[in-house]
């Protein structure tokens, strides 16, 4: 028998399954990772924590799928793109104020580095051009900048800093290898051209890291999917539960490992004409194309990142389950609805979606219970197609209601808030030649047929779902498929691991013209936000 694992650690958790050769789930396990926060823009973890989840999720994962270790022929892994700091014996240093070592990682969303992206971003310099014009603070640059600037002893003292991906594949290993898709989304690798820009370094004040010939980032990068060293070396595959020698792939970014997991499932649409949108804390877009197309505000392009081979062109909202989360938990009535939702064993916003959907005829209708209420999410800044780390969240419509009414209005309108970020990537991506015909969905957030519809509905473009239960996990256990020799290729292991279960069909006539309306009244709202923003600044410098 050939199985596969994918491991997958998010911001809170991390999660392994294990998969047969056809793409169908077997087991899975999850178990949650620790996270300091301070302040309001920090954002922390540990390594040693995250490996321990790691190996306990593909410990159980295999016992709960009844398999032989040798059963497993490769495994995969994808993460979120934190920042993972050793020092020169491989042991964790301290990215702190607290000065702990176990605190060793500075998470994807972490926003310490803003003023260090605004002053790399005032360069100009032609790297930028790669990462849609403007870097942001969630890219691992800034963050080494400000740990030179902030933490001296830790920059000077660091032996490795690493894409969590990375890490995991070299405690997997010991291979230092790097994925093509961390360094080249996350690092300004230019994959297209298989280099480091010294110059950029130079400039941005990171000069030691060219001086090094990048020991310290990076000195061999390779495809995902790409066998890592001889495998799982004795230590991780006894700490597994699995055989060493394991085949293990170089790995992704969760969200780019779920786009490997959906892109390839609709035979009409293969990954040129198939956008991948994974719904989770935060939301991605990505769209492959076979040239390069550089657009304002959104990542990219990036070549060889998801699809060997084709550029990827990465939009995305820094809050998107997380800002409805948020709204839904700090509005009056969020607390009682919260009792109920544990009462009835299920999750806050799944209890709110299930208010809803009993009040509507289909799941186009629920929309309509968003009222005069608009929402704009950008409570973590704004990724695309703006790249406005101070961009906020703006809510109008409100009104003195403290009830269940008022709170499942102002859960639709989130919802539908995220909706039209989308909406808004894909128009602006289609001006500059991006053009995908239907969206593959992944992520939490995102698993409701009625959230699917909506999302449909509001964007305009068909959505698939695809036949997994677990997109993510499975892109990461296709990177294993292929380390382990069982399909040559990335291109070749997606239709042949992943098929469409369910297509939503976007709205036509009095609907769409609702959401048209919605979307402007979206945008609008936005607008008067970055305007009033531009007169406080000039108001408080004045």
């Amino acid at each position: 028998m050939s199985c596969f694992i994918g491991v997958d650690v998010g911001t809170g958790s991390a999660r392994a399954g294990v998969f047969d050769d056809s793409g169908t789930l077997l087991a899975s396990h999850k178990q949650d990772i620790r996270m300091w926060r301070a302040a309001d823009n920090i954002a922390e973890q540990s390594s040693d924590n995250i490996w321990e989840a790691v190996c306990a999720c593909v410990r159980t994962a295999v016992q709960h799928a009844g398999i032989a270790p040798d059963d497993v022929q490769g495994i995969g892994f994808d993460a979120a793109c934190s920042l993972v700091v050793l020092d020169g014996e491989m042991r964790p240093l301290t990215v702190s104020a607290s000065g702990e070592d176990a605190r060793n990682v500075i998470v994807w969303m972490d926003q310490r580095a803003t003023a260090q992206a605004d002053r790399i971003n005032a360069t100009g310099h032609a790297v930028l051009e790669f990462v849609g014009g403007r870097i942001s603070p969630e890219m691992q640059t800034p963050k080494l900048l400000w740990l030179k600037e902030n933490m001296p002893q830790t920059f000077a003292g660091a032996g490795q800093f690493l894409d969590l991906a990375d890490f995991l594949s070299w405690s997997a290993t010991g291979s230092l290898a790097r994925s093509s898709c961390t360094v080249t989304c996350k690092w300004t690798y230019l994959a297209h051209e298989d280099r480091w820009d010294d110059s950029y370094f130079n400039e941005i004040g990171l000069p030691e890291l060219a001086t090094e010939a990048y020991a310290r980032i990076g000195q061999r990068v390779v495809p995902a999917g790409t066998a890592l060293a001889d495998g799982l070396t004795a230590q991780a595959a006894e700490r597994m539960g699995l055989r060493p020698g394991t085949p293990v792939a170089a790995g992704l970014i969760d969200a780019h490992a779920g786009g490997v997991g959906t892109v390839g499932a609709d035979p009409a649409n293969g990954p040129a004409t198939t956008m991948a949108y994974v719904f989770g804390t935060s939301a991605c877009t990505m769209a492959s194309s076979d040239q390069p197309h550089k657009v304002p505000g959104v990542w990219g392009p990036y070549y060889s990142a998801m699809v060997p081979g084709m550029w990827l062109s990465e939009g995305g909202q820094s809050a998107a389950g997380e800002a409805i989360a948020h709204l839904v938990q700090t509005h009056p009535a969020g607390a009682d609805a919260a009792v109920q939702a544990e009462a009835a064993g299920l999750s806050l916003q799944a209890y709110l979606l299930s208010l809803v959907e009993r009040r509507a005829a289909d799941p186009s209708e629920p929309a309509r219970l968003a009222g005069a209420r608009v929402i704009v999410p950008d409570f973590l800044g704004n990724r695309a197609p703006y790249a406005d780390p101070s961009a906020t969240g703006v809510v109008s419509g409100l009104t003195l209601a403290r009830d269940m009414d008022d709170l499942l209005c102002t859960y639709v309108a989130a919802v539908l808030g995220v909706c039209y970020g989308l909406r808004q990537i894909m128009q602006v991506q289609s001006t500059y030649g991006v053009r995908p015909q239907v969206i593959a969905i992944s992520g939490g957030a995102g698993e409701s047929p009625t959230i699917k519809q909506l999302l449909s509905d509001a964007s305009g473009v068909d959505v698939i779902e695809t036949a997994s239960p677990e997109p993510v996990l499975l892109g990461a256990a296709m990177l294993g498929a292929v380390a382990g020799g069982v399909h040559p290729t990335i291109e070749a292991a997606m239709p042949a691991m992943s098929s469409v279960k369910t297509r939503f069909t976007a709205a036509t006539g009095a609907l769409a013209r609702f959401h048209d309306a919605r979307f402007k009244a979206f945008e609008d709202l936005q607008k008067v936000d970055q305007q009033m923003r531009e007169t406080l600044s000039t108001s408080a410098a004045d």
